[in-house]
């Protein structure tokens, strides 16, 4: 079982950059591929990117490709989402999540933060 906090949401101005952090208990941490995802009031929850548990894999949603990079560090059993270029659609709520299998669908994360706000004004 992992537990994940995330932080580091707040209000940026369209174009501007921020960067969310995820920090994890336990001491499996290294075991988990971790993934980051969002939500607008009243739409679905919807995958962002992911990474594998070395770090040395990553994947994105078309929508945040070449913007947006995750990335982790096992010895401080924190994830990491930096967004560059921010865009008003961005805004949500950020959760990262840790899945059972590496390329999971959304039912397959098992364990959720309780999400971060950013809101990117125009």
């Amino acid at each position: 079982q992992v537990q994940l906090l995330e932080s580091g949401g707040g209000l940026v101005q369209a174009g501007g950059s921020l960067r969310l952090s995820c920090a994890a208990s336990g001491r499996t941490f290294n075991e988990y591929n971790m993934g980051w995802f969002r939500q607008v009031p009243g739409k679905e929850r919807e995958f962002v990117a992911a990474i594998n548990s070395s770090g040395t894999s990553t994947y994105y949603a078309d929508s945040v490709k070449g913007r947006f990079t995750i990335s982790r560090d096992n010895a401080k059993n924190t994830v990491y989402l930096q967004m560059n270029s921010l865009k008003p659609e961005d805004t949500a709520v950020y959760y990262c999540a840790a899945p059972k299998f590496w390329r999971s669908t959304i039912s397959g994360y098992l364990f959720w933060g309780q999400g971060t706000q950013l809101t990117v004004s125009s």
